[in-house]
């Protein structure tokens, strides 16, 4: 069918008529990504200057593209709803009158009287619990890896499936559980965090359910446990595989019923909660061992969210570096220059976002001019960071591990056959080995 036609279609035109007063932004779309109308709220939320760009292409106003989603790299909602004829969701990030914004994105096809696809209704819903562009606080990011770890959190944020936080440190599980929260039913309760590493068995069952005065031997009074502090909020258990395997019988009675006793205590105590867990370790592997208990790992990851390392969405760092230079500097104005900025492209961060961010606290310390230079990366010892080399660089040391391959004699010789002094050498090789 012709835009033209579609446009005219009686079917569509009472579609848009309905639509009108959609509480969310909607489009309708031909099926050839033509903008046939807008309703009132997208063109106060979406449309520059309150313009709905009928008859433009979907892909060129939402992305800037000038050929489709799927042709750009992108998952595109209109080719799964033509083939499924079911409604699809796609999270994608469109450029908005306020700048780039991650927006959750539902086509549902319109189908005529021999089911033939006529028409698409595309609804948006603007994603609050990350960002695309820098900001002071919260989630950040752009990458493929991001969007699907966003993806999985803005589906199951809004219902009440424990939610499991799996990746390496530093990859901002708590930052995540926090969204999650805000996300949720319950974000106007607490969200309570249980940091789990190196509490001893009694200190972990003191500090989760709480004791009763007089319960040991310091108890001059009654304190409320974390589980009972996250009534009607979130609880947050970061690194749960730390628990201790005597604590994860009475955890696990906690998280199926809900209620517990305080240390020293008779009465039972019930606490309505929304349970999330975090954890880097390996827990199949710790169930299969059994370090883990197996029925309380089934009962923590009902919905498991993959949270990426830093190496897998380098191209986050611009985005990354620039709101955490915010949150560093406050109202002082900071930034990375083009030689910093491809040190640090180039290092794998094995400590992820908190190894970035302790690096640029560090730099941003040496920054007179609000300028961070690749001389002001330092370690924790104050020396140079072994971080990413340029590219000048990068191929000088693929040239020395080339020739160290090649070489059999002694490194007095290896450096005399290289035009260096073995001084130089050796601070070569040691950058290498970094």
């Amino acid at each position: 069918m012709s835009e033209l036609a579609a446009a005219h279609h009686p079917a569509i035109l009472a579609l848009v008529s309905y639509l009108e007063h959609d509480a969310l932004p909607s489009i309708v779309l031909d099926t050839d990504y033509n903008i046939l109308a807008a309703n009132a709220a997208y063109r106060r939320q979406f449309a520059i200057e309150d313009r709905a760009p009928l008859g433009e292409k979907c892909h060129r106003v939402s992305h800037h593209y000038a050929v489709p989603c799927d042709q750009a790299g992108e998952h595109c909602p209109m080719r799964k709803a033509w083939d499924s004829k079911v409604p699809e969701r796609v999270l994608h990030i469109h450029h908005t009158p306020r700048g780039p914004e991650h927006v959750d994105v539902e086509l549902r096809p319109i189908l005529d009287e021999q089911g033939r696809v006529v028409a698409f209704v595309e609804r948006l819903t603007s994603i609050t619990l990350a960002a695309a562009q820098p900001q002071q606080q919260g989630l950040v990011g752009q990458s493929s890896a991001f969007k699907a770890a966003l993806g999985s959190l803005q589906r199951a944020a809004p219902a009440q499936i424990p939610v499991l936080l799996q990746g390496e440190s530093g990859t901002g599980k708590e930052l995540f559980a926090r969204a999650l929260h805000l996300g949720s039913p319950r974000a106007n309760g607490p969200l309570v965090v249980v940091d789990c590493t190196g509490l001893t068995e009694s200190l972990f069952e003191s500090e989760l359910f709480g004791y009763e005065k007089g319960a040991f031997t310091g108890a001059t009074q009654r304190k409320i446990g974390l589980a009972e502090a996250a009534h009607g909020g979130t609880l947050f258990l970061d690194e749960i595989g730390e628990v201790p395997l005597a604590m994860q019988v009475k955890l696990l009675r906690l998280i199926e019923t809900g209620s517990f006793r305080p240390v020293g205590s008779l009465r039972t105590v019930h606490s309505d909660f929304r349970l999330v867990s975090a954890t880097h370790k390996p827990l199949k592997a710790m169930v299969a061992d059994g370090s883990f208990r197996e029925d309380l790992y089934y009962r923590i990851s009902g919905f498991p969210i993959r949270l990426p390392a830093l190496r897998e969405r380098v191209e986050d760092l611009p985005l990354l570096i620039d709101s955490l230079l915010q949150r560093i500097a406050g109202k002082g104005k900071a930034q990375v220059d083009t030689d910093a900025l491809e040190r640090l492209s180039l290092h794998p961060f094995p400590g992820n976002i908190r190894e970035l961010r302790n690096l640029l606290e560090r730099a941003w310390l040496f920054a007179d001019d609000g300028v961070i230079r690749a001389n002001h990366l330092l370690d924790e010892g104050g020396a140079q960071a072994p971080l990413g080399t340029n590219k000048r660089e990068l191929h000088e040391l693929k040239a020395l591990a080339q020739a160290l391959d090649s070489f059999n004699g002694s490194r007095r010789e290896l450096a005399k056959q290289l035009g260096m002094s073995e001084r130089t050498l050796y601070r070569r090789l040691r950058d290498l080995e970094s």
